[in-house]
């Protein structure tokens, strides 16, 4: 659900020199990003920024229009959720260097318990089955699965949730409209993880998959999950970085051993040497973060509609966003007095929950 402070958030982020530290200036000075944006060279001063940063803004303000430019992304269909909003992936947030914003396809929820799987775009035929097997038996259990969408390895990951109708989240180092996806044939399966799960970038609408932001890409992947399993890797590949920003942001790193003879294995044998957990069967990993009953908490989390109204009206509430009652009226189209008949019933069977004034969120 769209806010004011989207539109200055995307816009501020159409300006390279502003990161996540830079970012946090703002945020933590400024009352609003409107006012941030809005702001003079001495208040930008004293927010914290560099005199050659602040100079960018200003040369920014004059071609960069927040309604705009917010407009592309809403024409996109990509939604934007903010680190300041109680949505935002509460592990994502607690690393220290969390995106200010996120731009995603799909849905992004709670999502308790991650692992992340990551490995070469050329992996083994041992690496894929390893990949195909672990990634299934993750979702079975109740885990979703996060990678970034690449060939090999992380295109395995994701196709096993996908096959399974479960949730997946793929991070992409560019945009994540259709236009920006790389390769193109990988348009089709960002298309269903939306539908299973969410696409998810820092990068605004239009930015290209250029090499540089894939490592800095690699740190959400790590920091939206309680562990990262590394299936292969090189003595130096993406998949190690990936593995060095879990241990930096205190995530278990579990990896699969290898052939000593194959260079695929090198990296994950290492890690191995390091410390890391070696896996031979999801139970390690599940063993490791006492996750082994995550399906059966999930199963009883799980809040089934007895009816197509309440259907509807689940769909439309979030666990942690309340929504009040008329503006639920208005987006499901229903009555607002038969909709608040329907709701008090469905809050007596423990299925949703008034947080006051009547605004509504899906019981948890």
């Amino acid at each position: 659900m769209s806010t004011p402070e989207h539109k200055f958030y995307n816009a501020f982020n159409l300006i390279p020199q502003i990161g996540p530290n830079r970012f946090r200036k703002l945020y933590n000075y400024f009352e609003t990003m409107e006012s941030a944006w809005e702001a003079n060279i001495f208040e930008l001063q004293k927010a914290g920024l560099e005199q050659k940063v602040i100079e960018k803004i200003m040369e920014g303000r004059k071609t960069i229009s927040p309604e705009e430019e917010f407009a592309k992304v809403e024409k996109e269909g990509v939604k934007i959720i903010t680190i300041k909003e109680n949505g935002y992936p509460k592990l994502l947030k607690e690393t220290d260097s969390a995106p200010a914003l996120l731009y995603y396809r799909g849905e992004i929820k709670k999502d308790e318990f991650t692992i992340a799987i990551v490995g070469p775009r050329k992996a083994s035929t041992y690496g894929q089955q390893v990949a195909a097997q672990l990634a299934r038996e993750l979702s079975q259990a109740g885990i979703t699965v996060v990678s970034g969408m690449a060939l090999g390895v992380d295109g395995i990951a994701h196709r096993e949730c996908l096959k399974l109708k479960n949730r997946t989240l793929a991070i992409l180092g560019g945009g994540i409209e259709t236009g920006s996806i790389y390769p193109p044939s990988n348009s089709q399966i960002a298309g269903e993880i939306a539908q299973n799960g969410a696409v998810i970038s820092e990068y605004p609408i239009g930015t290209p998959p250029l090499k540089q932001h894939f490592p800095a890409r690699n740190r959400i992947i790590s920091g939206l999950c309680l562990g990262v399993l590394v299936v292969e890797a090189a003595e130096k590949s993406g998949a190690l970085i990936t593995a060095r920003f879990a241990l930096e942001q205190n995530r278990e790193v579990f990896a699969i051993p290898g052939s000593i003879y194959s260079k695929t294995s090198e990296g994950t044998n290492n890690l191995i040497r390091l410390g890391a957990k070696l896996v031979n069967k999801v139970e390690d990993i599940l063993e490791e973060l006492n996750l082994e009953s995550v399906a059966e908490i999930k199963k009883a989390r799980e809040i089934i509609p007895d009816n197509e109204e309440e259907k509807i009206v689940l769909e439309n509430l979030s666990p942690d966003e309340p929504i009040q009652i008329d503006k639920l009226a208005k987006i499901i189209k229903m009555n607002t007095s038969a909709l608040s008949s329907l709701l008090t019933l469905m809050e007596i069977k423990g299925k949703v929950k008034n947080v006051g004034g009547m605004r509504y969120v899906i019981s948890s």
